[in-house]
């Protein structure tokens, strides 16, 4: 009966999706009309994220912010997905918000993948238990010969779609091999016969009419043959960046293009910002403040810092990919650098500052989908906003006063990472009950002790500890503290 409750789950979604589809309409146009892709009153894709949502995300159900998170980016994926592959199926795009504000891409725009999160979170939390309670009283037979009728007749429907969509495009193809015959010479009657017969494609049946309803850029695609190339004004500016050339070297601003002094100060700003997104979390998801860096000075996390300039070198010659691509080979990139950074801590310094075990479609532990899913939204927004802005203000520093200030912040956060590493081996070595054998390390001892330390990095164990709280032998306050969360 499982299947027949996520059987049930999709049609009964489908149909509230559809709805909410039409109401929406009725409000902004003052009309109402099916805009669904099928003529019955279902929208799949509304169905297939809610269930999807279901299925990776229910483990997640005790926080609800990383729900939404979770939610936000898988449907948003969902989403850019589904419109390049019904661009490939139907030869326009099913929806486009290339025009609108904070578009990312064509297919999706920065408040409505927050709408997903939201509506995610609701089916999860309140839609599907809701759903659930009522299907039980179904009687079994019943619930089984009913869904699986409603799911037939939506395949059926989904054929017939795809069937009127294949005969619309192909009238539209002999429409313009007829049209291309005429020549350049045109009267003003055979101009409006033409378009009185084009008109007719869409709208002597039915079926084609709604189709044409559900996918307006038939139209405009097989009429007017343009291509939908529009950039926004801030990603068309932000090109620049990659794009510029001086020809003297003495008209380069400081640190022109990919440099190391831009890199160093990408690497500090990505360390902070890292910083700032861990604290946020820890205020909202656990409620109280806490110290989260990775360095003993300073309000850096390194891992972060890394990413950045990661990001920067594999996708600074990759800016013409489309958004899609960005996203995949960000996400991919994201997480074998996550899971490299974990597995080199616990190889070298014998801690481990993060664990996915419990997320569903972990690596490991180390890395998981959800957190591919970050990092391919946060190189998307670094290649096309993030970078192009901090790059201009990183060229307005005056030459000769920016390279002394990365020389000084260099030679910094070299000592910074030396002490650091050495406080947390002096650190595991005094857990373990071993004496300082030298100056240094008594020196260590003194100003880096365990309450230092424990206030620092918070949630730093090492690996025995760590599983220790796995298995259940030990709590969060008798394991042993050894590790920092992305040091």
């Amino acid at each position: 009966m499982y299947w027949i409750q996520l059987i049930w789950y999709f049609i009964l979604i489908s149909f509230l999706g559809w709805l909410f589809s039409c109401l929406y309409h009725l409000i902004v146009e003052k009309k109402f009309y099916n805009k669904g892709f099928l003529t019955l009153p279902f929208c799949p894709v509304y169905g297939a994220s809610a269930v999807m949502c279901y299925l990776v995300l229910t483990p997640l159900t005790d926080n609800v912010l990383i729900l939404f998170i979770g939610s936000t980016l898988l449907l948003s994926l969902f989403l850019v997905l589904s419109g390049n592959i019904g661009k490939k199926i139907l030869g326009c795009k099913p929806w486009d918000f290339s025009d609108m504000r904070f578009h990312i891409g064509s297919y999706l725009t920065m408040p409505y993948a927050l709408l997903l999160g939201a509506g995610g979170t609701f089916a999860v939390k309140m839609l599907i238990p809701l759903l659930r309670m009522l299907i039980q009283f179904i009687p079994d037979p019943v619930s089984v010969i009913v869904a699986l009728s409603l799911l037939l007749v939506m395949l059926i429907d989904v054929v017939f779609s795809f069937v009127t969509i294949y005969r619309l495009k192909s009238r539209i193809k002999r429409f313009e091999d007829n049209t291309e015959m005429l020549g350049d010479d045109f009267s003003a009657e055979t101009i409006l016969e033409l378009e009185q017969n084009y008109n007719l494609i869409f709208t002597d049946n039915l079926m084609r009419k709604r189709m044409t309803n559900a996918c307006p850029e038939l139209r405009h695609s097989g009429y007017f043959k343009l291509l939908a190339a529009k950039l926004g004004e801030i990603k068309t500016d932000n090109m620049k960046e990659y794009t510029t050339v001086y020809e003297k070297k003495e008209d380069k601003p400081f640190a022109f293009g990919l440099c190391f002094e831009k890199l160093f100060v990408l690497f500090l700003l990505g360390s902070f910002l890292g910083t700032c997104i861990e604290t946020v979390y820890a205020l909202i998801v656990e409620g109280h403040f806490e110290c989260r860096v990775g360095v003993v000075y300073g309000p850096f996390i390194p891992v972060y810092g890394g990413g950045a300039v990661l990001m920067t070198l594999v996708l600074y010659k990759l800016y013409k990919l489309s958004d899609t691509m960005v996203f995949i080979i960000s996400a991919f990139l994201g997480a074998f650098f996550e899971y490299i950074c974990s597995w080199g801590q616990e190889t070298f310094l014998g801690t481990v500052s993060w664990d996915y075990s419990n997320m569903p479609l972990n690596i490991g532990g180390r890395t998981s989908l959800l957190y591919a899913c970050f990092w391919g939204f946060l190189g998307l927004i670094w290649l096309r906003y993030l970078y192009p802005f901090a790059s201009r203000q990183i060229e307005k520093i005056p030459k000769k006063q920016g390279s002394v200030v990365v020389v000084v912040l260099f030679i910094f956060m070299l000592y910074n990472g030396f002490i650091t590493i050495s406080a947390i081996s002096r650190w595991n070595e005094r857990v373990e009950g071993k004496p300082a054998a030298n100056a240094f390390a008594a020196y260590l001892d003194t100003h880096y002790d365990d309450k230092r330390m424990e206030f620092l990095f918070p949630h730093m164990r090492n690996p025995e500890s760590l599983k220790e709280l796995k298995d259940g032998v030990a709590t969060p306050d008798t394991a042993v503290k050894i590790e920092p969360i992305r040091s």
